[in-house]
This record gives structure tokens, sequence and C-alpha cells, in this order.
């Protein structure tokens, strides 16, 4: 099975981070994901990024730095997510087109919220960043 490259965002603002909720009737029905998306042939991951949240929800970021990696097999696919830290410079809720909703949350906020299984290493690595 081929491994999909993913580049997905831990994107904050004034202290929060973004997160979406994936829409009902696709994979992984309303679980929560960090925004992003599957890079094209061509993209490096941050570019992969940048686009993703542009076209989806009309965001426009400045990627900080390369987070962590987390390799999941799904019934559907086998994802490799490549979380970058990013900032954006709006707080307004960005456009919905690929999520049933999106929240700006407080990181001790995060485990309220039941994430995608790729995206909870991911969560769990950021909050003891945050912490340290």
């Amino acid at each position: 099975m081929t491994q999909k490259q993913i580049a997905a965002g831990i994107i904050s603002h004034a202290g929060k981070i973004l997160i979406g909720q994936r829409k009902k009737g696709k994979d992984l029905e309303l679980l929560w994901e960090l925004p992003g998306g599957k890079l094209e042939e061509g993209e490096t991951l941050e570019e992969c990024l940048k686009r993703e949240l542009m076209e989806e929800m009309d965001l426009k970021v400045d990627i900080d730095s390369f987070f962590t990696q987390s390799v999941y097999n799904y019934s559907f696919g086998s994802f490799i997510i490549n979380a970058f830290l990013a900032h954006t410079s709006s707080f307004d809720i960005p456009k919905i087109c690929e999520h049933e909703k999106v929240l700006w949350v407080y990181p001790n906020e995060l485990l309220k919220y039941d994430f995608a299984p790729a995206d909870v290493p991911i969560i769990k690595a950021y909050l003891k960043s945050v912490k340290a």
C-alpha cells in the first residue's frame, strides 16, 4: 500500500490553535483534525500546506518550522502526516468548505476533542512541547 504524504498545520494565533471537524459522510466523519491536505506532485510539504489552507479555508499562513511526523494505517489507506508549526495574522474563522466546522481553541482544550487517530500523537507531542 502506498503511503500518502499529508501536510498538516498546528496553526496558532493569539495563543489559540485552529482545528477542523471532518465532514459527515467522509472517512473519519465528525472527527477533529489539524488542517492540511495531500501532497501533490512537484510541490514541497510547505507549499502543500499553504495551498491546501488557501483552497479549503482562504487562510494565509506563515510556516515557522517542521514539528513532527505521524504514520498511520487506516482501512482506506496509509498516511504520513507531516506537521508544521505555523501562524496566521487573522483570527477570522476561515471559510468552511471541507469541514463541518472549524474552531480556534486554547492548547489546554485540545484533548476535549475527538481527533482522528493519525493526529493524536501530534497533538500529544505538541502539548508536551508547550508545557516544557
